[in-house]
């Protein structure tokens, strides 16, 4: 299994770069980082080199302007070893590695939670829809995953919590 994590957000209504925030002793990225880790045998990130964020671990550029999780997840779908990648956003820090193992075990084509389209898993012959939607500029992923054999899992919406701003963040932390 693969772990892909996505720093490739705007991060406009957070004011800076989300990846390089801080949550206690470690920024969103290095807790990403962490998790997939603890969950995974490979890991990659994706993001925008052109960014120029100070990150812990090597970055696979996307290639692309574009600002959307398709974007990341692509890239990395075809520079993954594994058959499997489970995606994290960085901006998501209580998902739990057991969260992503249990996303990874119930990939057909994909895997997420009922209430978001991430977290989730891809397997590797959910590549070309996503390639298809990304050239076609349909970067909506919770349709993506209508086209996809995709399971849909019940998720403790707790650990879905996405860090839109600093007000969030500190009430995460």
């Amino acid at each position: 299994m693969t772990g892909v994590l996505l720093v490739g957000g705007a991060s406009t209504r957070f004011g800076s770069a989300k990846a390089l925030a801080r949550l206690g002793d470690e920024t969103l990225a290095e807790r990403g980082w962490r998790i997939l880790g603890e969950a995974c045998d490979e890991r990659i990130a994706t993001g925008k080199r052109a960014d120029g964020l100070a990150l812990p671990f090597p970055l696979l550029d996307d290639g692309t302007a574009t600002r959307a999780a398709l974007a990341g997840i692509v890239p990395a779908l075809r520079a993954a070893e594994g058959e499997v990648v489970v995606v994290l956003p960085v901006d998501a820090p209580r998902v739990t590695p057991e969260l992503l193992r249990q996303l990874a075990g119930a990939c057909a084509d994909a895997a997420a939670p009922e209430a978001s389209p991430l977290p989730a898993a891809f397997g590797r012959n959910a590549l070309p829809v996503l390639e298809r939607r990304l050239a076609e500029q349909r970067f909506a992923l919770h349709e993506a995953l209508d086209e996809l054999r995709a399971v849909r899992l019940p998720v403790d919406e707790t650990l879905l919590a996405n860090v839109n701003t600093p007000y969030e963040l500190r009430r995460l932390g």
